[in-house]
């Protein structure tokens, strides 16, 4: 049975922060910092909860644990990448694992950002507040559409399109935001650091794999084309078509 959800009133403004965890001490713990801090908390104990308190209530921020019982972390953050209403929303990402792949995982599966256990709580409100400043340049920035070859980019609706065949790409913010921002700068090579800083934001602590990642799923769904890799340097838009 889901967690009864734990949490502000419907009309409470504050900014919302989803902690799904299945340790209820740290758990007890990040929702005195955050709430501390300013903050309205949600909790769940494992990652079915987690989901239907997410579809619910619709947060500001989900800070999710990779291992969890009955649907872990990773599974998670693909299911939310899944529900159009939960598509954009910033998912922190915990982890008591050590292995990058575990990092990258969670970047795969759409998450924003990670940190590792033990949680400084002071660190991870900094963290949601780096999240949430994000969202707002995002949400800020002057609206636009950007045309690449045969795709529309449309910044105001956060969709890519073919108008030629009528099909519709929603792809996840960070692959968005990243293509948008190649699309912006056409036959400009950008290192990868220069992409992190751009897309990610300096105040995020992301590794250079991590637009490696995005570029390969950006791939996969609108083809394998649009985005040239510049051996040793970094990645730019192609010029034309099959220059991928």
């Amino acid at each position: 049975m889901a967690d009864a959800p734990d949490g502000p009133p419907a009309d409470d403004d504050r900014p919302t922060v989803l902690v799904i965890d299945d340790e209820p001490d740290l758990v007890e713990l990040l929702q005195y910092a955050l709430e501390s801090e300013g903050f309205a908390v949600l909790t769940a104990t494992d990652g079915v909860a987690g989901l239907a308190l997410a579809e619910a209530e619709k947060p500001d921020v989900v800070v999710v644990d990779i291992m969890m019982p009955r649907m872990d972390g990773v599974a998670l953050t693909a299911e939310i990448r899944q529900r159009a209403p939960l598509r954009l929303t910033p998912i922190l990402m915990l982890t008591a694992r050590t292995d990058e792949r575990d990092e990258i995982a969670g970047l795969e599966a759409g998450a924003d950002d990670y940190l590792p256990k033990p949680v400084s709580p002071r660190r991870l409100v900094s963290r949601v507040r780096a999240l949430l400043r994000r969202v707002e340049r995002e949400e800020e920035a002057t609206t636009a559409q950007v045309r690449v070859h045969d795709l529309v980019v449309d910044r105001e609706r956060y969709v890519v399109e073919r108008p030629a065949t009528g099909e519709t790409f929603r792809l996840p913010r960070k692959e968005f935001e990243l293509l948008f921002f190649l699309a912006s700068h056409p036959g400009r090579v950008f290192e990868r650091d220069e992409l992190l800083s751009a897309v990610w934001g300096a105040d995020v602590v992301v590794v250079d794999r991590t637009v490696d990642v995005h570029v390969r799923k950006i791939r996969e769904k609108i083809g394998s084309d649009y985005i040239e890799t510049v051996k040793g340097v970094g990645y730019r838009l192609a010029e034309a078509l099959g220059e991928g």
